[in-house]
């Protein structure tokens, strides 16, 4: 593969996102995929097929990404994103590193905060009427890094309740 991926992985509200846009200034400017992009309230988590599909593999092929973003809220039409193959590409969210994506990654980063600081940051970020759904979120996000240790698996470990990167 000509473009190296660098997954961001990390629980809801660790601080992979910040992450990801300094490490992508850094790089010169590394588009950033989300994989917020494939996931919903709906499913958080098993979406992933489709981004194999969509965006590993054409990056693989050194083809150019073209998929529609996933509405979060009813009624929003979906977006279209495209990215160019490039030096680095990013691959940010919850399970970014998971197993099934390995092939495609040139380096995992794990970001590690904790509960209470990650709900808190949600629920800022989406507001108090979603604290059910991010609850429910967390479980599964839970569930996975249990399942798939990303944590352990990760070529570096920080810590997202501190500024590292500025």
């Amino acid at each position: 593969m000509a473009t190296r991926i660098v997954a961001i992985d990390g629980l809801g509200g660790s601080g992979k996102s910040t992450l990801a846009e300094h490490l992508s200034i850094a790089l010169g400017g590394a588009e950033i995929i989300h994989t917020d992009d494939f996931a919903s309230w709906e499913n958080p988590i098993d979406w992933w097929p489709q981004l194999i599909e969509k965006v590993l593999e054409p990056v693989a092929r050194n083809e150019m990404v073209r998929f529609q973003r996933s509405p979060w809220q009813a009624g929003n039409d979906a977006e279209w994103v495209e990215v160019r193959p490039d030096n680095f590409v990013i691959l940010e969210g919850v399970t970014a590193a998971r197993e099934a994506f390995a092939p495609y990654l040139t380096y995992a980063i794990w970001v590690e905060a904790p509960e209470s600081l990650r709900l808190r940051r949600g629920l800022e970020r989406d507001g108090q009427t979603a604290r059910k759904q991010w609850e429910l979120w967390m479980a599964d996000e839970a569930r996975y890094q249990s399942r798939e240790r990303p944590d352990e698996r990760a070529d570096l470990v920080i810590r997202g309740d501190r500024d590292l990167w500025t």
